[in-house]
C-alpha cells in the first residue's frame, strides 16, 4: 500500500528485485536474462481510497522493493515531480538507499507492506509529505 500520495494523478509502478546490492534497481532485461527474479506491477493511481499493489512473487523469500509514483506518467523517474518508495521505509537522502535497508522476507502467502511515498522538497532534500 502507498502511503503519503501528493497527489492521485499519474501512475504506481510497484517493482521487486533479488536482495543483492548489485541487483537492486538493475536493469530489469538484465536480471531477467540472468534468471534472477525480477516483477513488476503498474496502475493507474486509484481516484479515491487506498493506493494498493499486488504482485505474484516466485517463491517465499527474500527480496527488496521500490514503488514510484509517476505522477506525469512519462514511465521514468522525475527526480523535480516524481515521488519514490522502498519497503522498509529508509529515510533518504539524494541517493538510493542500500539493498541491505530495504529487504524484505516474503512469506508462502500475501506479505502486506506499507510504503511511505517520498517527494523532493527543496534543493536538495526529499522526503515525506508533511501531514
Amino acid at each position: 500500500t502507498a502511503n503519503g500520495l501528493r497527489d492521485r494523478q499519474g501512475r504506481l509502478r510497484l517493482e521487486v528485485y533479488p536482495p543483492g546490492n548489485d541487483e537492486f534497481l538493475a536493469d530489469d532485461n538484465v536480471l531477467l536474462n540472468a534468471g534472477k527474479t525480477f516483477r513488476r506491477v503498474d496502475i493507474a493511481v486509484p481516484a479515491s481510497g487506498p493506493a494498493t499493489l499486488c504482485v505474484r512473487l516466485p517463491s517465499a523469500g527474500t527480496y527488496t522493493v521500490s514503488l514510484l509514483h509517476d505522477r506525469d506518467a512519462n514511465r521514468r523517474f522525475g527526480f523535480s515531480i516524481d515521488g519514490v518508495g522502498f519497503s522498509n521505509n529508509p529515510r533518504l537522502g539524494l541517493a538510493r538507499p542500500s539493498a541491505r535497508s530495504v529487504r524484505v522476507i516474503a512469506g508462502g502467502g500475501v506479505t502486506p507492506l506499507s510504503i511511505v511515498m517520498n517527494y523532493r522538497r527543496g534543493l536538495l532534500s526529499v522526503g515525506p509529505i508533511e501531514q
